[in-house]
């Protein structure tokens, strides 16, 4: 168990990494921290069968805390995720049926327990389905225990109300009671798990001070809450599900090779932040790595030590050496790959399936060039190997030659390049 010196100290870690940006009295809530053990809790959205890098600070929130010894509760809002949060959207959500979410609440829940401890213990992380509670939940008791708490004049003022009050899409009454399903979620887990604190992303502040005003309202209690800023892409949009190209933390739906990538190839300009906010570092080993970066951004240390660390937490190491060996592999130009690199490759370059039994007949190199589509015609592909430009499993063939199953790596992988750059993924099934 963490000295109390220690579990107050988050909220100084926490603010020299940016990730303060409104809380509730900060004297008031240093002093919790520091009374002992104290539960808080962070909800989640399972409208996908995956987290997304969104997610990342929320779930590197609860670790935080737990390491500094305080106990994390993660709720998926399987009930709440059912109508939709209308903060930050500009329309109304699709409202998912009851097999989707228990689907999507599976998934989400693998990737939760990387994060947090949940082994039997007095820090020991708890994740909970907030249907638990609202499953049965009838209309007249929730009106009279919740809805009488608070007015409509309240609420409209919120910022997640009132921007969509203000828009051409206008706000359903069922996002509209959101709020409230929210507020009695900290209420219940007040009552139900002695949590005293949530925690979340600017956008949930206005959740937040509902839940502790009905906390204060129906127990004569003061509970606190603490908001981070939104994470945002380069272009100060925010990251989710909906985004093209969302950064997701499942590997079916971004290999950890794509994942790797996305992040070594952050600009310079966002990596102080995200090694600030998305890795475990100290605070004066990020200082350090950035200054070491200034005097040589060419080589990109910070986002190798980036890609490296959030990968890590992601998908473990074992995701991160082939990660790194697969791009050295397509950078680097190395031609004798593990197996795991080979598999990590896999939708991460072109990839083009093949049958087993073409390779065991031989395919003339000229159309699987083709057919990998490094060339769009079989004149290219001579032309091409002609010059020597290209090479298939490390090799330089003749264009009359054929590629056997002799050649395939692991009786499965080929890897054919045309020119330094240009690397395709050849799958033999």
């Amino acid at each position: 168990m963490s000295p109390p010196q220690q579990r107050a100290a988050i909220l100084d870690d926490l603010a020299a990494r940016g990730l303060i940006h409104d809380s509730t009295d900060r004297s008031e809530l240093a002093a919790l921290l520091d009374s002992g053990p104290i539960a808080l809790y962070c909800g989640f959205d399972p409208t996908a069968d995956s987290l997304h890098a969104g997610n990342l600070i929320g779930l590197l929130a609860l670790r935080r805390f737990q390491l500094a010894g305080h106990r994390p509760i993660a709720v998926a809002g399987g009930a709440t995720g059912m109508i939709g949060d209308p903060g930050g959207r500009s329309e109304e959500r699709n409202l998912l049926d009851d097999d989707a979410l228990l689907h999507n609440l599976a998934c989400i829940k693998e990737q939760m327990a990387r994060f947090l401890d949940f082994e039997p213990g007095p820090l020991q992380a708890e994740l909970i389905d907030n249907r638990e509670w609202t499953a049965d939940q009838q209309l007249i008791p929730f009106l009279r225990d919740v809805g009488k708490h608070f007015t409509v004049n309240q609420m409209v003022v919120k910022d997640s109300v009132r921007s969509r009050l203000e828009s051409d899409a206008g706000i359903s009454f069922t996002e509209f009671s959101y709020m409230l399903l929210q507020a009695n979620d900290f209420a219940w887990l007040f009552e139900n798990r002695s949590c005293l604190v949530q925690v979340g992303g600017s956008d949930q502040w206005g959740n937040i001070t509902a839940g502790i005003d009905l906390i204060r309202r129906r127990f004569a209690q003061p509970a606190h809450g603490l908001t981070w800023p939104l994470m945002t892409q380069a272009d100060g949009s925010k990251f989710g599900k909906t985004a093209s190209g969302a950064v997701w933390l499942g590997a079916h739906r971004l290999s950890p090779y794509r994942f790797y990538q996305y992040w070594i190839n952050v600009d310079d300009l966002d990596i102080e932040r995200f090694l600030l906010q998305l890795t475990l570092l100290p605070v004066e080993s990020i200082r350090d790595i950035v200054a070491a970066h200034a005097g040589a951004p060419e080589r990109r240390e910070a986002q190798r030590v980036l890609a490296r660390e959030v990968t890590g937490l992601v998908h473990g190491a074992a995701a991160v050496a082939a990660a790194e060996e697969a791009t050295a592999i397509v950078f680097g130009g190395a031609d004798e790959p593990s197996e795991a690199a080979l598999e990590s490759l896999i939708d991460g370059i072109p990839t083009v399936r093949l049958t087993r039994s073409s390779f065991e007949a031989g395919v003339p190199v000229v159309d699987l060039l083709v057919a990998a589509d490094v060339v769009a015609s079989k004149s290219e592909a001579r032309r091409l190997l002609g010059q020597g430009g290209a090479t298939v499993g490390g090799q330089r063939p003749d264009a009359a030659g054929t590629i056997d199953s002799a050649a395939l790596r692991f009786g499965r992988f080929l890897l054919v390049r045309k020119g330094k750059r240009q690397v395709h993924l050849v799958v033999a099934e």
